[in-house]
């Protein structure tokens, strides 16, 4: 059993000990009871293990904001970086998928007859907004294996490695969004009140491509067969949501399989805030944003049970 420092061997050595404030904190807590350390009136740090399922410290994440920003704008960098085209692969690409999805779905199978307002468009706000949550989700869900080798040298909320990868398509979604506004302006769709509510569904895509992405880098760590699971599972989810096509296509007794998505409330209300599309029923809305809120909760407390042992499984 390690003896304790008298209390007065402590007060004649702490002057000319030439250790930092911090250390001598340290060594205090380590040999002294709790109800003596006060004399000193010394900053201290007291460490104790949580159990049980709890939610993540958010109050320390935020703490290590700056680390958050330095991660975001060095993956931000690695994207572009060494790029002939650059940002340009953000517009190209929903720009070509919009195209082809026109020609195929709008012309050959006929879904443009079935729609009030201009297919190109309709298919572009579609996609602008699903290539952000398909993004986000896909980065987040590989964040923690993809930077395992800064998990054991330096510690920090690793709760911050989702939320930084969840974070960087935005920055596509801003570019995808101007080219999305520029075609409104040509085939001529009006300035109206509604538009003012597209950020509270961008935000519920923000938050479910989160939810799913902290569930999927928690299993990630454990079962390497997530990196390929999220592929197949983000291509089967799009032909569910409803982004190439109308909900008013799907026959209603069909129509809760789709309530059962997440995105199916978010598409809806985004169209219907931009373009001006039938406004999605209370019910999608209140399952997509009680799914995503379960998801959420569930995921942060999974995460915090399992971070642990990430540095030793990884």
């Amino acid at each position: 059993m390690t003896a304790k420092i008298p209390l007065e061997l402590i007060i004649r050595i702490l002057p000319n000990s030439g250790k930092t404030q911090s250390s001598i904190s340290v060594a205090i807590l380590t040999h002294m009871p709790a109800s003596q350390i006060e004399q000193f009136k010394l900053p201290h740090t007291r460490i104790s293990p949580v159990s049980g399922w709890s939610l993540p410290d958010l109050g320390e994440v935020f703490r290590y904001r700056d680390l958050f920003f330095v991660l975001t704008q060095r993956q931000i960098s690695l994207i572009y970086r060494q790029s002939v085209l650059g940002v340009g692969w953000a517009i190209l690409r929903p720009v070509v998928t919009t195209f082809v999805f026109w020609l195929i779905f709008g012309k050959f199978a006929g879904l443009e007859n079935s729609q009030d307002t201009s297919y190109p468009v309709f298919l572009l706000a579609g996609l602008v907004l699903w290539n952000l949550f398909a993004s986000s989700l896909s980065g987040a869900s590989d964040s923690v294996v993809a930077q395992s080798h800064i998990l054991t040298k330096v510690y920090f909320p690793r709760l911050i490695l989702p939320l930084s990868a969840a974070t960087v398509p935005v920055v596509d979604f801003v570019i995808q969004f101007a080219v999305l506004v520029c075609m409104m302006v040509i085939y001529g769709f009006p300035l109206n009140v509604t538009q003012l509510c597209f950020p509270l569904f961008l935000g519920g895509v923000m938050l479910t491509s989160l939810a799913g992405g902290i569930w999927l880098t928690a299993l990630h760590v454990r079962f390497r067969d997530v990196k390929q699971i999220v592929p197949f599972f983000l291509q089967m989810l799009l032909y569910l949501t409803p982004v190439i096509y109308s909900t008013s296509l799907v026959p209603e007794q069909w129509q809760w399989l789709l309530r059962l998505n997440p995105m199916f409330g978010m598409i809806e209300g985004f169209r219907w805030s931009l373009l001006g599309t039938p406004p999605p029923e209370w019910i999608s809305l209140a399952s997509s944003l009680g799914l995503t809120t379960l998801l959420l909760i569930t995921g942060l407390v999974f995460f915090r049970r399992t971070e642990a042992s990430f540095a030793d499984i990884v």
